[in-house]
Protein backbone atom coordinates (compact mmCIF):
# COMPACT_ATOMS: atom_id res chain seq x y z
CA UNK A 1 0.00 0.00 0.00
CA UNK A 2 1.51 3.34 -0.87
CA UNK A 3 2.05 6.57 1.56
CA UNK A 4 -0.41 9.07 1.44
CA UNK A 5 -0.38 12.69 -0.31
CA UNK A 6 1.41 15.01 2.12
CA UNK A 7 -0.40 18.28 1.89
CA UNK A 8 2.47 20.88 1.29
CA UNK A 9 1.37 23.96 4.11
CA UNK A 10 2.98 24.71 7.59
CA UNK A 11 3.39 22.44 10.22
CA UNK A 12 1.35 23.93 13.39
CA UNK A 13 3.20 21.57 16.20
CA UNK A 14 6.51 22.68 16.77
CA UNK A 15 7.87 19.24 17.59
CA UNK A 16 6.43 17.48 14.43
CA UNK A 17 8.15 20.99 12.60
CA UNK A 18 11.94 20.31 13.83
CA UNK A 19 12.00 16.60 13.39
CA UNK A 20 10.45 17.40 9.96
CA UNK A 21 13.17 19.89 9.49
CA UNK A 22 16.18 17.20 10.61
CA UNK A 23 14.83 14.30 8.91
CA UNK A 24 14.63 16.58 5.29
CA UNK A 25 17.72 18.45 5.80
CA UNK A 26 19.97 15.24 6.15
CA UNK A 27 18.36 13.99 2.78
CA UNK A 28 18.88 17.31 1.14
CA UNK A 29 22.37 17.46 1.84
CA UNK A 30 22.78 14.08 0.71
CA UNK A 31 21.19 14.46 -2.48
CA UNK A 32 22.76 17.06 -3.30
CA UNK A 33 26.02 15.32 -2.59
CA UNK A 34 24.94 12.48 -4.69
CA UNK A 35 24.33 14.91 -7.49
CA UNK A 36 27.92 16.28 -7.35
CA UNK A 37 29.29 13.08 -7.50
CA UNK A 38 27.35 11.62 -9.80
CA UNK A 39 27.21 13.97 -12.61
CA UNK A 40 30.32 16.29 -12.16
CA UNK A 41 28.30 19.49 -10.94
CA UNK A 42 29.34 22.12 -8.72
CA UNK A 43 26.56 21.95 -6.09
CA UNK A 44 26.71 24.53 -3.15
CA UNK A 45 23.05 24.46 -0.61
CA UNK A 46 22.81 26.93 2.07
CA UNK A 47 20.02 26.58 4.81
CA UNK A 48 19.09 28.56 7.55
CA UNK A 49 16.72 27.04 10.38
CA UNK A 50 13.92 29.02 12.06
CA UNK A 51 16.33 29.79 15.07
CA UNK A 52 18.84 31.32 12.63
CA UNK A 53 21.40 28.74 12.08
CA UNK A 54 23.62 28.07 9.29
CA UNK A 55 23.92 24.26 7.28
CA UNK A 56 25.47 24.31 4.48
CA UNK A 57 26.57 21.79 2.00
CA UNK A 58 29.24 22.90 -1.13
CA UNK A 59 31.11 20.25 -3.53
CA UNK A 60 34.05 22.82 -3.76
CA UNK A 61 34.84 26.03 -2.37
CA UNK A 62 31.70 28.05 -0.98
CA UNK A 63 33.00 31.20 -1.89
CA UNK A 64 34.16 30.31 -5.32
CA UNK A 65 30.82 29.06 -5.83
CA UNK A 66 28.90 31.97 -4.63
CA UNK A 67 31.53 34.43 -6.77
CA UNK A 68 30.77 32.54 -9.87
CA UNK A 69 26.94 32.94 -9.15
CA UNK A 70 27.52 36.97 -8.93
CA UNK A 71 29.06 36.83 -12.14
CA UNK A 72 26.27 34.72 -13.74
CA UNK A 73 23.95 37.13 -12.53
CA UNK A 74 25.07 40.17 -13.65
CA UNK A 75 25.87 43.49 -11.84
CA UNK A 76 23.39 44.29 -9.71
CA UNK A 77 20.52 47.40 -11.27
CA UNK A 78 18.84 48.98 -8.87
CA UNK A 79 15.43 49.99 -9.67
CA UNK A 80 14.46 52.87 -10.06
CA UNK A 81 10.94 54.83 -9.90
CA UNK A 82 9.00 55.99 -12.60
CA UNK A 83 8.74 59.78 -13.32
CA UNK A 84 6.31 61.79 -11.67
CA UNK A 85 5.45 65.52 -12.22
CA UNK A 86 6.52 67.69 -9.11
CA UNK A 87 3.89 68.70 -7.23
CA UNK A 88 3.64 72.18 -6.47
CA UNK A 89 5.80 73.25 -3.56
CA UNK A 90 4.72 74.30 -0.12
CA UNK A 91 6.23 77.75 -1.05
CA UNK A 92 4.04 78.22 -4.03
CA UNK A 93 1.24 77.34 -2.76
CA UNK A 94 1.51 79.58 0.23
CA UNK A 95 1.98 82.48 -2.11
CA UNK A 96 -1.03 81.65 -3.70
CA UNK A 97 -2.99 82.04 0.00
CA UNK A 98 -1.25 85.65 -0.05
CA UNK A 99 -3.63 87.42 -2.05
CA UNK A 100 -6.53 85.45 -0.82
CA UNK A 101 -5.95 86.74 2.91
CA UNK A 102 -5.01 90.35 1.56
CA UNK A 103 -8.33 90.64 0.22
CA UNK A 104 -10.24 89.14 3.16
CA UNK A 105 -8.03 91.36 5.40
CA UNK A 106 -9.27 94.67 3.63
CA UNK A 107 -12.82 93.15 3.79
CA UNK A 108 -12.67 92.79 7.49
CA UNK A 109 -11.65 96.86 7.60
CA UNK A 110 -14.58 97.55 5.05
CA UNK A 111 -12.52 98.21 2.16
CA UNK A 112 -13.02 97.15 -1.34
CA UNK A 113 -16.48 95.81 -1.03
CA UNK A 114 -17.21 96.41 -4.47
CA UNK A 115 -18.67 93.42 -6.37
CA UNK A 116 -20.26 91.70 -3.08
CA UNK A 117 -23.98 90.78 -2.55
CA UNK A 118 -26.45 91.34 0.06
CA UNK A 119 -26.24 87.99 1.61
CA UNK A 120 -21.82 88.49 1.44
CA UNK A 121 -22.46 91.50 3.17
CA UNK A 122 -25.03 90.64 5.69
CA UNK A 123 -22.07 87.41 6.73
CA UNK A 124 -19.40 89.75 6.79
CA UNK A 125 -21.26 92.18 9.34
CA UNK A 126 -22.05 88.97 11.61
CA UNK A 127 -18.32 88.15 11.54
CA UNK A 128 -17.71 91.86 12.58
CA UNK A 129 -20.53 91.92 15.26
CA UNK A 130 -19.41 88.64 16.60
CA UNK A 131 -15.55 89.60 16.47
CA UNK A 132 -16.48 92.55 18.29
CA UNK A 133 -18.28 90.68 21.24
CA UNK A 134 -15.51 88.44 21.98
CA UNK A 135 -13.16 91.79 22.11
CA UNK A 136 -15.48 93.71 24.56
CA UNK A 137 -15.58 90.34 26.47
CA UNK A 138 -11.80 89.69 26.77
CA UNK A 139 -11.69 94.03 27.86
CA UNK A 140 -14.05 93.98 30.39
CA UNK A 141 -12.49 90.26 31.26
CA UNK A 142 -9.14 92.54 31.81
CA UNK A 143 -10.42 95.31 33.87
CA UNK A 144 -12.29 92.78 36.05
CA UNK A 145 -8.82 91.51 37.00
CA UNK A 146 -6.99 95.06 37.28
CA UNK A 147 -9.72 96.08 39.61
CA UNK A 148 -9.01 93.05 41.75
CA UNK A 149 -5.31 93.53 41.58
CA UNK A 150 -6.34 97.10 42.78
CA UNK A 151 -8.30 96.24 45.73
CA UNK A 152 -5.45 93.43 46.76
CA UNK A 153 -3.15 96.04 46.51
CA UNK A 154 -5.33 98.34 48.52
CA UNK A 155 -5.48 95.88 51.45
CA UNK A 156 -2.17 95.21 51.69
CA UNK A 157 -1.42 99.23 51.97
CA UNK A 158 -3.74 99.48 54.74
CA UNK A 159 -2.59 96.58 56.59
CA UNK A 160 1.30 97.46 56.70
CA UNK A 161 -0.59 101.38 57.81
CA UNK A 162 -2.21 99.58 60.57
CA UNK A 163 0.97 97.67 61.57
CA UNK A 164 3.27 100.58 61.24
CA UNK A 165 0.53 102.86 63.66
CA UNK A 166 0.65 99.84 66.29
CA UNK A 167 4.58 100.26 65.63
CA UNK A 168 4.80 104.12 66.79
CA UNK A 169 2.36 103.62 69.79
CA UNK A 170 4.68 101.16 71.08
CA UNK A 171 7.84 103.02 70.57
CA UNK A 172 5.79 106.09 72.36
CA UNK A 173 5.47 103.76 75.49
CA UNK A 174 9.01 104.07 76.20
CA UNK A 175 10.04 107.55 75.88
CA UNK A 176 8.54 110.44 78.26
CA UNK A 177 6.36 113.23 76.46
CA UNK A 178 8.61 116.22 75.73
CA UNK A 179 6.16 118.79 76.37
CA UNK A 180 6.39 117.86 80.46
CA UNK A 181 10.08 118.89 80.25
CA UNK A 182 10.90 122.49 81.15
CA UNK A 183 13.47 124.00 79.16
CA UNK A 184 16.60 125.36 80.74
CA UNK A 185 16.74 129.74 80.70
CA UNK A 186 19.94 131.71 81.33
CA UNK A 187 18.67 134.99 82.83
CA UNK A 188 20.50 137.86 83.58
CA UNK A 189 20.07 141.76 84.10
CA UNK A 190 19.56 144.36 81.06
CA UNK A 191 21.15 143.59 78.03
CA UNK A 192 24.32 145.66 78.05
CA UNK A 193 27.15 145.99 75.47
CA UNK A 194 30.73 145.92 76.93
CA UNK A 195 33.99 145.87 74.61
CA UNK A 196 33.92 142.07 73.92
CA UNK A 197 30.34 142.24 72.60
CA UNK A 198 27.12 140.91 73.97
CA UNK A 199 25.07 137.65 73.65
CA UNK A 200 21.47 138.59 73.23
CA UNK A 201 18.25 137.85 73.69
CA UNK A 202 16.60 136.10 76.47
CA UNK A 203 18.02 133.95 79.28
CA UNK A 204 21.55 135.50 77.51
CA UNK A 205 24.90 135.65 79.92
CA UNK A 206 26.82 138.77 79.93
CA UNK A 207 29.93 139.66 81.23
CA UNK A 208 30.61 143.00 82.02
CA UNK A 209 34.34 144.57 83.09
CA UNK A 210 33.85 147.30 85.72
CA UNK A 211 36.58 149.39 87.58
CA UNK A 212 37.48 146.40 90.28
CA UNK A 213 39.68 143.98 89.65
CA UNK A 214 38.05 140.83 89.30
CA UNK A 215 34.76 141.63 89.48
CA UNK A 216 32.22 139.63 88.09
CA UNK A 217 28.95 140.74 87.57
CA UNK A 218 25.40 139.37 89.49
CA UNK A 219 24.33 136.27 87.01
CA UNK A 220 21.41 134.41 88.33
CA UNK A 221 20.26 130.90 86.83
CA UNK A 222 16.99 130.57 87.09
CA UNK A 223 14.79 127.54 85.33
CA UNK A 224 11.29 128.67 83.53
CA UNK A 225 8.28 127.13 81.61
CA UNK A 226 7.33 127.89 77.88
CA UNK A 227 4.34 126.86 77.31
CA UNK A 228 4.23 124.91 73.61
CA UNK A 229 2.67 127.25 70.86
Amino acid sequence: MGRGKIEIKKIEDVNNREITFRKRRTGLLKKAHKLAVLCEAEVAVIIFSNAGKLFEFSSSDMKRTLSRYNKCQGPFEVPVPAFKPEEPKEVDLLKLEIPKLTTKQMKLLGKDLTGMSVQELGALEQQLNEGLLCIKERKEQLLQQQLAHSKMLERQATLENKALREQVEKLKGFFPSIEHLAPLVLKNSPVEKNNYGSIGGSGSLETENSGLDDDVSNTTLTLGYFAPA
